[in-house]
């Protein structure tokens, strides 16, 4: 079997079982996401998507950060949704700077170190990956949003990269993102 259909399918089977957890806010989801961006890692650096690539080594670290942050006991007040909230208007400007400057950094590295042909694309997809991993850790509803323009523009990369199955994989999250965005409301009653 050759190693970018094998680790495509390990990829997606990881997946999928990391997106059911998240759906249902079940914190093993973060077990699965210290395994899942190894073969991801693998897969990545082989199609020359650099940044995705080192986007891996974040989802480990931030995989352990949530894995804490969901450890701990929820507040009386927090139980009944398990903290699952709105985000809050006072963070969104300061998400979108965040967000800005990770991705014209990561622009900029690939341009300069790399021989990216998509470094653009690459690096919008991770920007906004850090930034929607960083609100799941805080279980804000609309990480959801953010996964679906991740999970959208990262179909077209992926199909032009020539891995079609995690293209493929893509695809689901994208409807799964939605269901999950839905599903999230209803928890704390919207």
């Amino acid at each position: 079997m050759d190693w970018k259909l094998a680790l495509q399918l390990a990829g997606v089977v990881l997946g999928l079982l990391y997106l059911w957890l998240e759906y249902r806010a079940d914190i093993r989801l973060w077990i699965v996401g210290l395994v899942m961006p190894l073969v991801h890692g693998a897969l990545y650096y082989k199609s020359g998507l650099y940044a995705d690539c080192a986007m891996q080594v974040y989802y480990i670290l931030a995989g352990l950060y949530g894995l804490c942050v969901w450890a701990k006991k929820p507040k009386p007040a927090e139980r009944e949704t398990g903290r699952i909230a709105r985000t809050p208007a006072r963070m969104w400007f300061r998400m979108a700077a965040a967000y800005a400057a990770i991705h014209a950094l990561l622009y900029l590295l690939l341009v300069r170190f790399t021989d990216s042909t998509v470094p653009f694309w690459d690096s919008l997809t991770t920007a906004l990956c850090i930034m929607a991993y960083w609100m799941l850790s805080r279980k804000y509803v609309e990480q959801w949003l953010v996964w679906l323009a991740v999970d959208v523009v990262t179909v077209g990369l992926y199909l032009y990269k020539d891995i079609p199955l995690t293209a493929g994989l893509y695809l689901l999250y994208s409807a799964l993102a939605v269901a999950g965005y839905r599903r999230w409301l209803r928890q704390i009653g919207q």
